[in-house]
């Protein structure tokens, strides 16, 4: 019996040896495969202030190993040659709105139903990705109900073709305030575009509510809008507290959800800043002050600059667009003088969808440098999603999303409006160098 046992033993030792030595084989023969390299002519990795020359990405599946000098190419291995282009990590547009249209001419919520929404979000989402942009936070359905949860969560199974996307579903504003359709007669009842909440027990329900349905992150509407703004005094229409800000802000923390403030100065503003938001969203009219306490506190700044110049609301009122826009450079060039974070964002949907480079050219004529607009959509935007350890740039360990364009954006900015070459998480989905 025990002669039968240690036979037994002695046969599963050799099957086990025999299993691990054709699991190592297969891991060795699997060493080379699903290896792709990418020959770079100039390469501007998203964290190092000077472009590098001559380089090669290493990949493995999705994962970015390396990055080399010279590097022996297996047979099995996929050569990707950029050496004629500039390399970037993918962009980053931290303020879009994939389920708006900005060609409608009436209001979505009335005349499209959610599902169409969501088809056309879905549209939207992929031509971006296709314009360069492998990462998207999203910034309110304006009024598609969790629509942009629906096609995150599609995207991330495969389902769908598109960015990589964080949402925050439906924000929260104020009876009368921004998104809350009005006109209209009394007795009729109308969806609205933002989640109606006036008191504290309101608010904190819709700070759960949204989170409960996949929020990545809380918006809350602490100015109004563009036609909210007092025309005497430039002073935008105040929306939520200081003690409602912190409230949300608290209630978000205890389910690590960040906040964003659509602020575009004065009280509003100060409230989200001192409140503790992540980040102030447009934020044309914040004060040098503002912009000091921001600095301090490490609050970001998405400040989307190019939707207020040919399509804002205010260029029916010129005195209002031209105090926006001396007011928005002014903020910017400050910004940079006070170390503001400051993140690249575009309001795509009130903006079109998959010409978001364009703000590319406003920053920059603006005063930031080529490079530090580059950043602020690459390493700076992800460190505001708290992705900064999976992609932003081109570094071993991060996901492999990376652009390509033909010429250098250090000299002409305006080359990130034409992207040849786009690879989101290893794979590649537009290859026109």
């Amino acid at each position: 019996m025990y002669a039968g046992l240690k036979h037994l033993r002695s046969l599963f030792v050799l099957i086990v040896l025999a299993f691990s030595s054709f699991s190592n084989a297969n891991t060795n023969a699997n060493d080379e495969d699903n290896i792709t390299i990418i020959k770079c002519g100039t390469l501007i990795d998203g964290v190092s202030d000077a472009a590098k020359l001559n380089k090669y990405i290493l990949i493995k599946d999705n994962i970015i190993t390396a990055i080399k000098d010279e590097i022996d190419i297996p047979e099995s291995a996929t050569l990707i040659d950029l050496s004629s282009c500039t390399v970037l990590p993918g962009l980053i547009d931290a303020h879009t709105h994939i389920c708006l249209n900005p060609e409608d001419e009436k209001p979505a919520i009335l005349y499209k139903s959610i599902p169409f929404r969501t088809l056309e979000g879905a549209y939207f989402a992929r031509k971006t990705l296709e314009a360069g942009f492998t990462t998207l936070r999203d910034m309110d359905s304006e009024g598609a109900g969790f629509a942009d949860v629906a096609i995150r969560d599609a995207i991330d199974q495969g389902l769908m073709i598109g960015p990589r996307l964080q949402v925050s579903t439906l924000a929260i504003s104020i009876t009368g305030g921004h998104m809350n359709i009005k006109g209209l007669a009394p007795g009729i009842d109308v969806p609205q575009e933002a989640a109606i909440a006036d008191t504290p027990e309101e608010k904190l329900k819709q700070v759960r509510y949204q989170i409960k349905h996949g929020a990545n992150w809380i918006k809350i509407y602490t100015t109004g809008t563009t036609r909210h703004i007092n025309p005497k005094t430039f002073e935008p229409l105040t929306q939520m507290s200081l003690e409602e800000v912190k409230m949300i802000v608290e209630e978000a923390k205890r389910w690590d959800v960040p906040v964003a403030a659509h602020a575009y100065g004065g009280d509003g503003a100060a409230n989200a800043i001192l409140g503790g938001v992540r980040s102030i969203e447009h934020g044309f009219f914040l004060s040098d002050n503002q912009l000091q306490e921001m600095a301090k506190r490490g609050t970001y700044w998405i400040p989307t600059i190019k939707v207020y110049i040919p399509e804002s609301e205010a260029r029916r009122n010129e005195p209002l667009r031209k105090k926006i826009l001396s007011s928005h450079q002014h903020a910017l060039q400050k910004a940079m003088d006070l170390g503001v974070k400051i993140a690249f964002g575009t309001d795509a949907g009130a903006y079109t969808h998959a010409a978001n480079a364009d703000e590319f050219e406003v920053m920059v004529g603006y005063g930031m440098s080529p490079m530090q607009a580059i950043k602020s959509a690459t390493i700076v935007a992800a460190e505001l999603m708290r992705l900064e350890d999976r992609i932003g740039s081109i570094e071993p360990g991060k996901y492999a999303d990376i652009i390509a364009v033909k010429s250098n954006p250090l000299k002409d900015i305006s080359a990130l409006k034409d992207v040849s070459f786009v690879m989101k998480n290893g794979i590649a989905y537009k290859n026109n160098y």
